[in-house]
């Protein structure tokens, strides 16, 4: 049976900070010490992290407070990043939170017309932003989650103020970083999902929609700083091991456009690109379209969040005036990767999860392997396929060291069911 892993969802039914995050991770278990000892990591002086238990809607939640020092400094995406590298952060601690980031300082770039590296945070550059930020990271190692997901996002309405002024609800910035992602309206007269709420979901959410399947280890409600007559101001997480879905599965997005005018040295480098960007995959099809014109359909298969920047790189590279989007549900089985050697070479293959019957060798490293040893690609397929029939998987280690390769235990996806997710039910609540 493959190794299942943690897996936490956001259940924005009320939005999302970075606060309120970071106090629904608080709730559901993370050792505030711990996450302290992570935060204490930083160059970056003047701040205390607290817990503190609330009530919102009747419902009891922890509220993280960062109290920080007054201070007049606003920092620009490339001090964030210089602060974020010369902190001696756990790796995926610092991959996180410059992920997050990284997407805020993208988006602010597009917004206000200057290059990333000029970006000047206001709110978000102040020292408790960054301990929310870097604090949703830590909190999220300290539980051992490996993969993030989110529900559609709750939003409000009216008018925000920022650094810029008063400007509308959704503040821009959350609309840009949420492209690609379900979201909702509300009559809420209040600011229901932030900036940072928004970047951290943008950096770290790997599949949008209901609670994945799952053996429900802990939840914790993270309260915001409203206090709400019509629904509680709560941002939930729900932590577990992902299970096998018997049904439904992951939603994803599949882009499509008709071209007749693009070449097939065009076409192949297309799909080239949208791989190296993040497509799970990329084909084309040909077909006939009006007056009998031979065409081609290029797809694409993204999660949700990716949709808009990947059909921008597809308009981009073949010239299209414009792209179809339907949303699909994922089903996927699980399966491992397990390794064997042949004359020195790590190969690995696909195990599919509780049948040992079900194995592929992956072709990319079969074919280096059959490169390297001089030998026919099937012979050295044959010869992977009987080491690990065999059960010669631990001599891996030392071949490992060798080639550099890694061991990876995954989930995949088997089969697209095409079911189109519906709305979130009932109002969102708020993000302060």
């Amino acid at each position: 049976m493959a190794e299942r892993s943690t897996v936490a969802w956001f259940h924005c039914f009320s939005g999302i900070a970075g606060d309120m995050a970071l106090g629904a991770l608080l709730d559901a278990g993370a050792d505030i010490a711990e996450v302290r000892a992570i935060l204490a990591k930083l160059p970056v002086p003047g701040w205390a992290l607290r817990a503190e238990p609330t009530m919102r809607g009747g419902i009891a939640a922890t509220r993280a407070v960062v109290e920080v020092e007054p201070t007049t400094v606003t920092r620009t995406w490339a001090n964030i990043d210089s602060l974020l590298d010369e902190a001696r952060l756990p790796e995926r601690v610092r991959r996180r939170a410059t992920a997050t980031f990284a997407a805020i300082a993208t988006v602010e770039a597009r917004l206000h017309r200057r290059p990333v590296e000029q970006v000047h945070f206001h709110e978000l550059g102040g020292v408790d932003a960054i301990v929310d930020i870097v604090g949703v990271a830590a909190a999220l190692e300290v539980l051992g989650v490996e993969r993030v997901t989110a529900s559609p996002v709750a939003t409000g309405m009216g008018m925000v103020r920022t650094g810029h002024g008063l400007l509308p609800n959704p503040a821009p910035a959350v609309v840009e970083l949420l492209t690609g992602a379900p979201t909702y309206g509300t009559d809420a007269p209040v600011e229901l999902t932030t900036p940072t709420g928004a970047g951290l979901l943008a950096a770290l959410a790997e599949g949008w929609g209901p609670m994945p399947p799952m053996t429900v280890t802990a939840s914790g409600f993270g309260a915001g700083s409203h206090d709400l007559e019509a629904f509680p101001n709560l941002t939930r997480v729900v932590l577990g091991t992902e299970t096998a879905p018997a049904s439904g599965g992951r939603p994803v997005m599949v882009l499509e456009t008709n071209v007749d005018d693009v070449t097939g040295e065009t076409l192949a480098h297309v799909l080239a690109v949208l791989l190296e960007a993040g497509a799970h995959d990329a084909w084309i099809t040909p077909i006939v379209m009006k007056k009998g014109r031979p065409a081609h359909l290029v797809g694409v298969l993204t999660d949700p969040a990716d949709a808009g920047r990947l059909a921008a790189v597809l308009a981009e590279e073949t010239g299209t005036l414009g792209v179809r989007t339907t949303a699909q549900t994922r089903w996927a089985a699980p399966r491992a990767v397990e390794e064997v050697v042949v004359d020195g070479q790590v190969i690995r293959l696909k195990v599919a999860d509780g049948d040992r019957r079900r194995a592929k060798v992956e072709h990319d490293d079969a074919a280096a392997a059959a490169r390297h040893l001089g030998l026919p690609l099937l012979e050295v397929v044959a010869r992977a396929r009987e080491a690990w029939l065999e059960g010669r998987t631990d001599a891996t280690a030392e071949a490992r060291s060798r080639t550099g390769s890694d061991v990876v235990t995954f989930l995949e996806p088997a089969v697209d069911l095409d079911v189109t997710p519906g709305p979130e039910p009932g109002p969102g609540d708020e993000a302060s």
